[in-house]
This record gives structure tokens, sequence and C-alpha cells, in this order.
């Protein structure tokens, strides 16, 4: 497995969030890296179209990201938190 990472964008994103909400996406956005990173295994040289804007949630949490596949990361664009 690849060493995922992930960004936001802007990167002041998390600024204004609680630690708890904060520790929440950090949790999330380290799932979706592992998984992602096993999706797809060639990383950097994947020639493939990516999947797009994609929105994963989890209980008052809602993610709004992009895959970068071949910069092998995840960008955080939007965070919702139901709280």
């Amino acid at each position: 497995m690849a060493d995922w990472h992930w960004d936001c964008d802007p990167k002041d994103l998390l600024d204004d969030l609680e630690d708890a909400v904060r520790h929440e996406v950090e949790r999330l956005v380290g799932e979706i890296a592992v998984r992602d990173s096993m999706v797809y295994q060639d990383g950097a040289a994947y020639t493939g179209t990516g999947p797009g804007l994609q929105i994963e949630s989890r209980g008052r949490l809602m993610l709004t990201y992009l895959t970068d596949i071949r910069g092998e990361r995840i960008i955080i664009i939007q965070i919702t938190w139901l709280g």
C-alpha cells in the first residue's frame, strides 16, 4: 500500500473547527485514504479516469472531496458538520 495522504483546499479549511470535529474529519479522511490506496493500487502510474467529486458521510459529518490518484492523496474541499 502506498503512503497516501490528504490535504485541504483551501488550506485553512480546518482552522475554525472544534477539536472533536477536527478529530472526526481526520479519522474519516484517513479511512478514505486507506481505502482509495487499495482501490487505486497503481497510484502515480494510474492512467484511467479519476472518480471526480465525491461525498462521504458518517454520523453528523459529511466531507466533499476529490481523489488525486496520481498524487496519491485525498483533497477535502468542503466539510459539513450537523452538530
